[in-house]
């Protein structure tokens, strides 16, 4: 859906905003594939583990890019909760780089994010990843990035959801994002956007069938290629 993600309830808004965790319907454990370009060294594996309970709903993140001369792992753990129309949520993520014949860099990165329901289909949303800009590694001067993202999701049908976004990163362009998620049947979904800077056209299928789930995307970029991602979902709590 262009990459907006801003408020899409299942496991992966641990990665996507973490305050919005709160929001899903139960306990669920996802597992994607991202391929990008072509290249091995593009590839993304990702943990995603959303844990509800009466008190909110805890999270749990694994990731790792790249390959042997270059590669990035993250670990984080996070808690989201649910108050009036407000979800709010935070997380604290350790963050490595390795560069074969430079060593490696660590870093903690906090991140903040909420969703508040201004009604029964309209939904606004915001995060703010590493809020405290921290650096590749102490002995670096150079910072992860810092970026603030903001998005509106409505429902004008039960099977239809709207998304528009705004991602900013304090040392970039910002990026405008809008997509469609259409349930098509009830086990059935469909999906596309577009997103700027540079532009890309993405489209993707999701299919639900009981405690289990399937997503795949697909995504056209006008100067470097194709990118492809596989996800896998299991609802580990009934609804």
């Amino acid at each position: 859906m262009g990459n907006a993600k801003i408020f899409l309830p299942d496991s992966w808004t641990y990665f996507n905003n973490v305050g919005a965790m709160d929001r899903i319907e139960g306990t669920e454990i996802s597992a994607g594939f991202d391929h990008r370009y072509g290249l091995p060294e593009l590839t993304t594996v990702d943990l995603a583990l959303a844990w509800k309970n009466e008190f909110g709903t805890l999270g749990l993140g694994v990731s790792r890019f790249g390959g042997k001369l270059f590669n990035q792992q993250l670990f984080g753990l996070g808690f989201s909760n649910t108050l009036g129309i407000v979800s709010i949520g935070a997380k604290v993520e350790w963050f490595q780089t390795q560069i074969e014949g430079f060593g490696n860099g660590n870093a903690v990165l906090f991140s903040l994010g909420g969703v508040a329901e201004l009604g029964p289909k309209f939904f606004l949303g915001a995060n703010f990843s590493n809020l405290n800009s921290a650096k590749i590694s102490q002995n670096s001067e150079q910072r992860l990035p810092t970026a603030v993202q903001l998005g509106v999701s409505y429902l004008p049908i039960e099977s239809l959801r709207v998304l528009a976004e705004l991602e900013k990163d304090v040392e970039l362009d910002p990026i405008f994002k809008v997509g469609i998620e259409y349930e098509l049947r009830e086990w059935i979904i469909l999906r596309t956007g577009v997103n700027s800077n540079p532009s890309r056209l993405s489209f993707g299928l999701g299919i639900r069938k009981n405690r289990f789930g399937f997503d795949y995307a697909y995504g056209q970029n006008s100067s470097l290629g194709r990118t492809h991602h596989v996800s896998l979902v299991l609802k580990l709590t009934e609804k």
